[in-house]
């Protein structure tokens, strides 16, 4: 049976309380972002079923990653693991749909203004891949190194909030340019990070590095590839 450890002041509870916050931090960006973007009326109820479908799994999905954080947290690991094989499958399912979802946004011509279709096509598939390649990354190093999965996996849903964060940003800045404005936003996750390592175990821990060089790099890649012709092409055969 699951033992659930009250709150303490050890250096490994310490951790588990810094990674549950950081899910609620995640939380509050989330409801911020898309909060603002419903007001703005940029959403609506009557929007297509894959918006609706996307959306919750979305929902789903930071709910898991905010149950397994506090599972953690309370000391209840045996619990966390069984709910991991659901929560890497629901991530597969995160990246299949956001491919098909992008593509009928572009193709149903739902893409937001700032966004030219072609670079939208590119930066949701590439933001997909990361996450997607940041998880399996977790997921195999979960039990022979839980210090790098618990940070590649914050990772991955930090990359994740570029999408929430654009909603707070790009409407006021109306460019798409203005997404570079994501890497020094999300860095101060990042950045909290590395500072709870460096004050608790003496180093920063190369995870987060590559949590924030992947955001990083799919953004300039977007930018590098957006107008390349085969992605034209691909977006003119979508119908953006």
């Amino acid at each position: 049976m699951a033992t659930v450890a009250a709150p303490g002041t050890s250096a490994l509870q310490k951790e588990r309380a810094f990674f549950f916050y950081m899910a609620l931090a995640v939380v509050a960006t989330v409801f911020a972002g898309f909060g603002f973007n419903f007001a703005m009326g940029g959403s609506t109820i009557y929007s297509p079923w894959w918006v609706h479908l996307h959306a919750l799994s979305m929902m789903t999905w930071v709910a898991l990653f905010v149950t397994q954080n506090w599972l953690v947290y309370r000391g209840n690991v045996a619990a966390h693991r069984t709910l991991g094989p659901l929560a890497a499958g629901w991530a597969v399912w995160i990246v299949c749909l956001g491919f098909a979802v992008t593509a009928m946004d572009v193709r149903t011509h739902r893409v937001p203004p700032f966004f030219q279709p072609n670079y939208f096509l590119v930066m949701d598939w590439l933001n997909m891949i990361v996450f997607g390649g940041l998880v399996f990354a977790a997921v195999r190093l979960r039990n022979r190194a839980p210090d790098w999965h618990k940070r590649l996996m914050l990772g991955a849903v930090l990359n994740l909030l570029a999408v929430a964060w654009g909603r707070l940003t790009l409407p006021i800045i109306f460019d798409e340019r203005g997404l570079w404005l994501e890497i020094p936003i999300l860095g101060a996750y990042f950045i909290a990070g590395m500072v709870f390592d460096k004050r608790t175990r003496g180093a920063v821990h190369p995870a987060w590095f590559w949590g924030w060089g992947a955001l990083a790099a799919w953004i300039a890649v977007s930018f590098a590839i957006a107008w390349m012709p085969p992605v034209m092409s691909l977006t003119k055969s979508l119908g953006g």
